[in-house]
């Protein structure tokens, strides 16, 4: 089968790579021509447009979009539902805002053209382990693709599905990323925790192996925590400054438009955006209140 794939950065390079590898032929285009040369030197045909891509494709054509969320893939979009034809089919597999996808797929509808929103998880693993894939779109445009996502995903029977109609695959992957908010949370304050214990000089990345079998945490993110741990026990060098891509505070958000307390999601999302007060305001003005109504010790600055 062939697929067109706009974006190339190391997700979209390695989609590329896999499916490649699985024996599709996927057609290229980046802004960046270094990762089209790239692409191309592992088997992929290079294009410089949207357009060219296009014309590259046999009808009915599909196209798989990977560029950051926002107006590059509003933008895209735009290009391509000028570009395609009836009958075609764009999939967007970056972390796009469920309702943004919605329109989007409503536009590219009028023209005859099939949508697919895929929230995709996987990160720079997918292309050893595989991607999970989250559809949501028409049945017909997504069984048509059917051995795309199958070589993408972990296997051909797990690791992908289709979620429900447009918009689906995109609110499915928005509650994934909220839900991994909260746990990537829980580890990192457990392990401060033990990290505090100094009396026992514990070794983290120890404690995190015996975790890694057997317990009820055990996990592929304590996998990975445990890597982090062992190239760098005390994380020297790395600043605390946490960011996030969106789809956290869309999770939050979402929540209390449905009335469902999500205190673990939202809460990782505001540990997030507390670790970027460098000047830390609102700590300096708590001494300050404690100082006032109780007497309280002001430690002051060096």
């Amino acid at each position: 089968m062939e697929l067109g794939m706009i974006g190339l950065g190391r997700m979209g390079a390695n989609m590329t790579t896999r499916l490649i590898a699985g024996g599709h032929r996927v057609v290229v285009c980046d802004l960046n021509p270094e990762a089209v040369a790239r692409a191309v030197q592992g088997g992929a045909t290079g294009v410089s447009s949207a357009a060219e891509l296009v014309a590259k494709l046999r009808a009915p054509r599909a196209v798989w979009v990977m560029v950051p969320a926002g107006e590059a893939t509003e933008g895209t979009l735009r290009a391509l539902g000028e570009a395609l034809a009836r009958g075609d089919t764009v999939i967007d597999g970056g972390n796009s805002f469920y309702k943004d996808s919605m329109r989007r797929g409503a536009a590219l509808a009028e023209r005859g053209i099939a949508f697919i929103d895929s929230g995709t998880s996987g990160g720079v693993w997918g292309l050893r382990e595989g991607y999970s894939l989250m559809l949501g779109g028409e049945l017909g445009a997504i069984e048509r693709l059917r051995p795309v996502f199958e070589t993408l995903a972990p296997g051909t029977d797990r690791g992908w599905g289709r979620v429900g109609p447009i918009g689906a695959g995109h609110f499915t992957k928005m509650v994934h990323n909220g839900i991994e908010y909260g746990l990537m949370q829980a580890f990192a304050e457990g392990f401060e925790v033990l990290h505090r214990k100094s009396e026992f000089a514990l070794d983290l990345a120890q404690v995190g192996r015996i975790w890694q079998h057997g317990s009820v945490v055990r996990s592929w993110l304590l996998d990975l925590t445990v890597d982090a741990l062992k190239k760098n026990p005390t994380m020297e060098g790395i600043a605390p400054w946490v960011a996030d891509s969106g789809e956290g505070r869309w999770t939050a958000a979402e929540a209390l438009d449905l009335d469902v307390p999500a205190p673990i999601m939202t809460l990782s999302l505001i540990a997030r955006l507390r670790s970027r007060s460098s000047e830390a305001f609102a700590d300096r003005l708590l001494a300050a209140m404690r100082n006032e109504f109780g007497g309280h010790a002001v430690q002051r600055d060096a």
